[in-house]
Formats: structure tokens, C-alpha cells, sequence
């Protein structure tokens, strides 16, 4: 029941937690990795979410960020796992402020996001993380200025 929700065992979380153990930590991220395939495999699957042609490429970018950043290789985000999204966002947030995004996207059942509630926020972009990583995102995409002296204009350039 436990490897069904993400979750491993003491004698897993001891050699996760031993970096020095390669070997055993690549075969937990493995597991980690099947465990949260299968997950996707189920969204995949699933008529609310399989008529977005993108669903599958968006599936995999979300696996990846997510195993980033559970720091604990417990299979859940908590709030230090948070926190360094949205610091990599650029969105710092207090303490306060992320314990109530974790509340809003767990709806009040968890301290921590699992996968599946992780993949459902994101699919329906309506909570606070999702925002701001949409937010992010479209800063992402915006022309960068360009650098050095600007380019000489004309008359003719003028509105």
C-alpha cells in the first residue's frame, strides 16, 4: 500500500538518504521513477485529461520537476521542497505562504503534495503554485532586450 503512494520504506529512505550508496540510490530513484510513470500512465488514460494533444510531453516535464524537488525521495513535496521551486521561480514566499499553498492543493488533507495532487494542480491551473509558475513561464517567453547602444534610427522609424 505504502510503494502505491509513493511512499518507501525506513531501510529505502536510509539508503536514499546515504548518498555515498550510488548503486542503491539509482535503483530508488528508478523505483521512484516506475511508481511515478505509472501514475502518468493512469492520467494518460483518463478521459478528463487525454484530449490535450500535449498531455503526454507535459506529464514528463512534470515528473522531472517534481522528482527535483522532492528533497526527502519520500515521494512528497514539502514546504523546503516548495520553497526551492518557487525560489527557482523567482517567487520567494514566506513560511505562512506556503503552507497555505501546500493546504490549498492538498485541500487541507496534507503537510505535504503528493504526485497526484502535484499533476492535478498543474493540469487545472487554478491554484496558487500554478499561477506563479505560469507567471514565471510567460516571463520566460518575453524578447529579451538587446544589450549595447541602440541601433541607429531614421526619420522614417518615428511613429
Amino acid at each position: 500500500e505504502r510503494e502505491r503512494e509513493g511512499k518507501v520504506s525506513r531501510v529505502q529512505h536510509n539508503l536514499l538518504m546515504d548518498r555515498q550508496g550510488g548503486k542503491a540510490f539509482g535503483i530508488l530513484k528508478a523505483q521512484q521513477d516506475d511508481r511515478l510513470e505509472a501514475i502518468n500512465k493512469d492520467y494518460l488514460e483518463n478521459p478528463e485529461y487525454n484530449a490535450n494533444p500535449h498531455l503526454e510531453d507535459m506529464l514528463r516535464a512534470f515528473k522531472e520537476k517534481y522528482m527535483e524537488f522532492d528533497l526527502n525521495n519520500q515521494g512528497d513535496i514539502g514546504t523546503m521542497g516548495l520553497k526551492k521551486m518557487l525560489e527557482n521561480l523567482g517567487a520567494a514566499k514566506t513560511h505562512l505562504e506556503l503552507k497555505r499553498m501546500i493546504r490549498e492543493v492538498t485541500g487541507d488533507m496534507s503537510d505535504t503534495i503528493s504526485y497526484q495532487d502535484f499533476v492535478k494542480m498543474m493540469l487545472k491551473k487554478r491554484s496558487a503554485i500554478a499561477k506563479i509558475i505560469m507567471i514565471y513561464e510567460d516571463k520566460a517567453k518575453e524578447p529579451r532586450k538587446p544589450i549595447g547602444f541602440p541601433t541607429k534610427k531614421s526619420f522614417s522609424d518615428l511613429p
